[in-house]
């Protein structure tokens, strides 16, 4: 498979919500394999299919050490969040060079259409919670940055800006 361009923001399919997946077939396999390549080429610990212009709802997850866990995704929802929150340090290839200190729920759990078809809830925790949520706002046309506060937002925006001229 290939490794993709992510697109650049302020891209506007980086604010729009991709559309649902209706059954996994070959070409769906063929995104997430290039969605992986794409994830290990950054290198980062997921990538859903609107960062390379693909409007489904698809993501690819792996928060491993050793890499080569990917976890492929279809229509992710989270069904519950922890109430602890966990800070990270968050990014995107669509806007590189740049980061920001997000909160999120420390756990979720997660249910989705698996590579085969089936419908799946897991439990993700730390790193792996983190990135997964991270790939449901791409899904749902949000960027890291939006959980920021107004003025940490409007802080980070300007500074965006700077560094894509």
């Amino acid at each position: 498979m290939t490794a993709r361009r992510c697109i650049p923001w302020p891209d506007k399919r980086l604010r729009t919500a991709a559309a649902p997946v209706g059954e996994i077939t070959d070409e769906i396999r063929a995104h997430w394999d290039d969605m992986i390549d794409t994830m290990e080429a950054m290198p980062g610990v997921g990538l859903a299919a609107p960062q390379i212009g693909v409007m489904l709802r698809l993501a690819v997850v792996d928060a491993s050490e050793a890499r080569g866990q990917a976890i492929r995704m279809a229509n992710p929802e989270v069904l519950h969040a922890s109430a602890q929150m966990r800070p990270h340090e968050e990014a995107s290839p669509n806007l590189p060079g740049l980061s920001a200190l997000v909160a999120r729920p420390r756990a979720v759990t997660v249910r989705f259409m698996n590579e085969a078809g089936e419908m799946e809830e897991r439990d993700f925790v730390h790193l792996w919670a983190t990135s997964v949520q991270h790939q449901i706002d791409h899904l749902n046309g949000r960027m890291y940055f939006d959980r920021l506060t107004k003025l940490r937002r409007d802080m980070f925006l300007r500074k965006a800006r700077k560094v894509i001229g």
